[in-house]
């Protein structure tokens, strides 16, 4: 199964180790690093499901690195770790980029309900609402709507979780497996036949090479160069 990846940026080694450890005992990918130029190292070597950024770290804080790295296109959505309190602090935090806060000292129950709902939804930080597809088509991430020529095409609420799914890691493959785990709730039941219409009707939208079958392993969404 193809797990989701979780940059953790935190100082403290024990706490570093714990949140590491609980996470991959949760079926997580973990890559620890205990300051900020480290971080930035690895968020440029390749893209991560999801960050977890303390606020007070050497080099370059948690504000700071989710900052420039918001500028230098990362779009992946970020819980920051702290022990801040202040109104101003956590304004400056969402100001920043993040989408979630956890206070320490934090239950590690807390931590999983927190990171488990951020990977349940798509994020995109971008400057515009319009994401492009190709010349012709472009994707509106505020109203779940393809425009294609100049056109409206409304999307169903799987078929515009995908395809955020898709653009967001695009040229990868994605396992059946993760997309079963992120398209449908834990109340309702995979189908691959219904996996296979929602990939039928995008393809009709935005073209059938866009989105390429790999046997016995997934799907590759293929970027417009």
């Amino acid at each position: 199964m193809d797990k989701s990846k979780i940059l953790v940026v935190e100082d403290d080694a024990n706490l570093n180790e714990t949140i590491a450890e609980f996470l991959e005992e949760e079926g997580y990918e973990v890559i620890s690093v205990y300051d900020g130029h480290e971080a930035q190292e690895k968020l440029y070597e390749g893209p991560f499901d999801l960050l977890l950024l303390d606020v007070n770290i050497p080099k370059i804080n948690g504000f700071e690195l989710l900052k420039e790295a918001r500028k230098e296109g990362v779009q992946t959505p970020a819980i920051y770790i702290t022990s801040m309190d202040s109104v101003d602090d956590l304004e400056k935090g969402f100001v920043s980029g993040c989408d979630d806060y956890i206070r320490k000292p934090f239950a590690l129950k807390e931590l999983k309900i927190r990171v488990d709902t951020l990977l349940k939804r798509s994020f995109f930080h971008a400057s515009s609402d319009l994401m492009s597809i190709s010349k012709e088509i472009a994707y509106n991430i505020k109203n779940n709507e393809l425009i294609v020529n100049g056109k409206t095409v409304s999307l169903g609420n799987k078929e515009s979780k995908l395809l955020r799914l898709f653009m967001k890691h695009e040229n990868e493959v994605i396992a059946h497996e993760r997309i079963y785990e992120y398209l449908w709730d834990f109340d309702e039941e995979p189908s691959d036949t219904a996996l296979r219409t929602y990939i039928k009707n995008l393809r009709k939208i935005i073209g059938k090479d866009r989105i390429v079958s790999i046997k016995k392993q997934g799907y590759k969404f293929i970027a417009e160069k």
